[in-house]
């Protein structure tokens, strides 16, 4: 079983405290923009307050006989807009702080981009590499079990995140039909297609950033064809990402992942590159086929090689304090999750980058993730280039609406997309009396 932690907003009775970085983060990001908005520090508080806290060890038999234990958290952040919604993550660092800030910034970006869900994040402290496919099922099952009462269609939406996919999504179904008893394709998202999933979730992480991106390059009358590109990250959306803005015409100049970066100033032939990383392991490796012009750097290289676009797509905090002011590209397109502290927020804006933050940015995945939603409860299905169509519709609008208020107000496009999703946040939690 589960105990569900309520915080100090919800339970006077019991307290809650996050005193870690990524929380602060977020609570940082907040407070600036109930500033802008004038609203008082109470209002605030309860913007920054989770509805719950979940937390249940699971217990798995594994193959050699042996029981193991692993703690597991469900963070339910706001649901003033609709269900809660986001995913779990299998990873060996997923602690309550790590998935409490997600489950908060999931809630700004559902209302960023306006889609009627609220905020949610999934995890398990677990180094899934050490684990079997069979031990893996068991333990996504056994996260189903310790949460089942908390998730649901029209309670709590998971998906894929760090180290689980569609396959691990499938089995978490069944477990949640087999405990309820009936058909319920709504519950979960990113699921194989066989079960309800949708096309095009599979990208649309990435789809929606470069969507964004084309937004902003048409702003300023920027022709991607004359920039380079440096991508951080050569996993799911980061491949793609890299893919996109090659096939755009961009010289995509630095590709790095956990191995190293892969940097050719001319620009690299990125589906040979990514050839190569699916069959060797890492970009590295395709160094020799880039004319004798290409170099091997260090993994964190990419981040302060010379770019107009660099495109974080890997993990948090990889531009700080200690390394903003090395970066040489006229704008970030944050892909990834936090890849941005405040403080080198700071540097970078008056460096003059533009930083289209992760709460507009990656916004595509949870996008597409409503659209399976919807069609799970329809009954009816879109054609991949229907739902192109719809997430770049939604994405542009996204954008719009964030930089119409970054100018407005003279603020960054981060600053203005926090403004506008506490203020639709906000909107709704005074509607419903609270």
């Amino acid at each position: 079983m589960c105990q569900a932690h309520y915080p100090l907003a919800r339970d006077p009775s019991r307290a809650y405290c996050l005193d870690m970085a990524a929380f602060q983060y977020f609570q940082e990001h907040v407070s600036n923009a109930a500033k802008v908005l004038s609203l008082t520090s109470e209002r605030a508080e309860l913007l920054m307050t989770p509805d719950r806290v979940l937390r249940a060890n699971l217990s798995i038999r594994m193959d050699d006989g042996s029981t193991a234990s692993f703690p597991a958290y469900r963070v339910q952040f706001n649901n003033a807009r609709g269900p809660y919604k986001g995913g779990i993550r299998f990873h060996p660092e997923a602690d309550e702080d790590e998935v409490s800030a997600l489950a908060a910034m999931m809630a700004v970006k559902c209302a960023v981009v306006g889609i009627p869900l609220g905020g949610a994040k999934g995890g398990v402290a677990v180094d899934p590499k050490k684990l079997s496919k069979d031990e893996i099922h068991a333990l996504a099952r056994a996260y189903v079990r310790a949460f089942a009462e908390h998730v649901g269609p029209d309670q709590d939406i998971p998906a894929p995140d760090v180290y689980t996919n569609p396959e691990i999504m499938g089995v978490m179904l069944d477990e949640y039909e087999h405990i309820v008893g009936r058909s319920a394709p709504g519950m979960i998202t990113g699921k194989p297609l066989s079960l309800g999933g949708s096309l095009g979730r599979d990208t649309a992480t990435a789809d929606g950033a470069i969507a964004v991106l084309k937004s902003l390059m048409q702003d300023r009358g920027l022709d991607p064809k004359t920039l380079r590109a440096g991508v951080q990250g050569a996993g799911n959306a980061g491949a793609q990402a890299a893919h996109l803005l090659y096939s755009m015409g961009m010289k995509v100049t630095a590709l790095a992942d956990s191995k190293g970066t892969l940097l050719v100033s001319d620009g690299m032939d990125v589906e040979s590159v990514l050839a190569v990383k699916e069959a060797e392991g890492s970009v590295i490796h395709a160094a020799p086929l880039q004319n004798e012009e290409g170099k091997i750097l260090p993994a964190d290289a990419v981040i302060i090689e010379g770019c107009d676009v660099l495109v974080p797509s890997a993990l948090e905090e990889q531009i700080t304090e200690s390394n903003a002011k090395e970066v040489r590209a006229g704008i970030v397109l944050e892909v990834a999750n936090g890849p941005t502290t405040p403080a080198a927020d700071t540097i970078l804006a008056s460096e003059g980058v533009v930083v289209v933050p992760d709460v507009l940015a990656n916004a595509g995945g949870v996008t597409v993730s409503y659209f399976e939603w919807i069609q799970n409860r329809t009954g009816h299905y879109w054609t991949r280039g229907e739902v192109k169509e719809r997430l770049e519709g939604v994405m542009t609008k996204a954008y719009r609406d964030v930089a119409d208020i970054a100018a407005e107000r003279g603020i960054t496009l981060r600053e203005a997309a926090y403004v506008l999703g506490i203020e639709r946040i906000d909107e709704a939690v005074r509607a419903r009396g609270r």
